[in-house]
């Protein structure tokens, strides 16, 4: 396999480092600081490209915190400075992994995601059990605590699979080895740029395996989520034990313990929809995470402002799927809780 062997030129420019700095300070231009950052612009960009250069760069020390929805997550945040690094560094490595990535990898890629993943998942099960009317089972499966669990050492391999331009892997090594609070050589943090494109990666060798080594063609996955559809739940059976297996002596990672094999005539669970043959629902988690936030704005838990942008994004995604009852019934209580806090009707979604 070829690896690109001069990155470091093109990751050390002004132009790509102002883009880097566009890209870190979007939504957040305002945050004390960015402004601060934005204030010494052309010194502290000039400093980034110095510090990746002359491989002096030393990432800083993360925040961290804890969010909760949609579940419990640790999260680990470097400084803007650091994040613009990120940027830079991503903007010019990530086309390098992109063009040997599966098809049907779908999370943190561009004309991807949840939405495109749950709409292949639903031609699938609609092409395979409606218009040929074959029983279909499926793998439903994830990996237990990924993000965590991550091997240093089978990623920095994985990486130089790719890439050979020794300064760029000295500042990735590095990145991939400051992982805040988890022991050394394992786990990258959620909340890095890097670790998104850098769990894509560590899976790529998953995809190829199950895509070229077992031959599956209805496989996809989100992030560390993945789907199997098939007809033979014995041979879904085998594919699964050779999955366990390979996952565990050659990525060093475990199957969450709730990877089963399903009829998908009874829904499939993915990317927050139940998949049916010929429909697809809101999963009852998100039904009630909406009410809770409804109850929140009711009891000034959270202000207008986080209400509105919240309840935008929940009923997006909630539009995707066979919910237009359930998304009326939503703005007309959006509409009666905004009348008894306030009395204003005007916000984003309800108009």
């Amino acid at each position: 396999m070829k690896t690109e062997k001069h990155v470091l030129d093109a990751i050390c420019t002004i132009k790509n480092a102002l883009k880097a700095y566009q890209k870190a300070r979007k939504c957040k231009r305002y945050r004390p600081e960015v402004l601060r950052f934005e204030a010494n612009r052309e010194t502290n960009l000039a400093r980034a490209i110095l510090d990746i250069r002359n491989g002096t760069y030393k990432a800083g020390r993360y925040y961290v915190f804890k969010v909760y929805e949609p579940k419990e997550r640790l999260i680990m945040a470097l400084p803007f400075y650091d994040r613009v690094i990120q940027h830079m560094i991503v903007n010019i490595i990530e086309p390098i992994f992109e063009k040997r990535f599966v098809f049907h990898s779908y999370a943190c890629r561009k004309d991807k995601g949840a939405h495109a993943a749950s709409d292949t998942l639903s031609r699938w099960l609609y092409n395979l059990q409606i218009k040929q009317g074959k029983k279909i089972y499926a793998i439903k499966a994830d990996i237990h605590h990924y993000f965590q669990s991550i091997d240093h050492e089978v990623l920095k391999e994985e990486v130089r699979r790719y890439i050979s331009d020794k300064a760029v892997l000295k500042i990735l090594d590095h990145i991939i080895d400051h992982n805040g609070i988890y022991p050394d050589g394992v786990g990258i943090p959620v909340g890095n740029l890097t670790s998104q494109l850098f769990a894509n990666v560590y899976l790529n060798i998953l995809d190829h395996y199950i895509k070229h080594n077992l031959g599956v063609r209805y496989y996809l996955r989100y992030m560390d989520d993945f789907i199997i559809l098939g007809e033979d739940p014995a041979e879904l059976r085998k594919e699964l034990q050779r999955i366990n297996e390979f996952v565990e002596n050659r990525l060093h990672l475990h199957l969450n313990p709730k990877t089963t094999i399903i009829a998908a005539k009874n829904g499939v669970d993915f990317v927050g929809y139940r998949h049916f043959p010929s429909f697809r629902i809101l999963r009852k988690g998100a039904t009630r995470r909406i009410k809770k936030l409804l109850h929140a704005f009711k009891t000034g838990e959270v202000d207008e402002e986080l209400f509105d942008r919240s309840m935008e994004s929940r009923i997006g995604h909630a539009r995707h799927a066979d919910t237009f009852k359930l998304c009326e019934e939503l703005r007309e209580e959006m509409k009666q809780t905004k009348l008894i806090t306030n009395g204003r009707f005007d916000c984003v979604i309800c108009g």
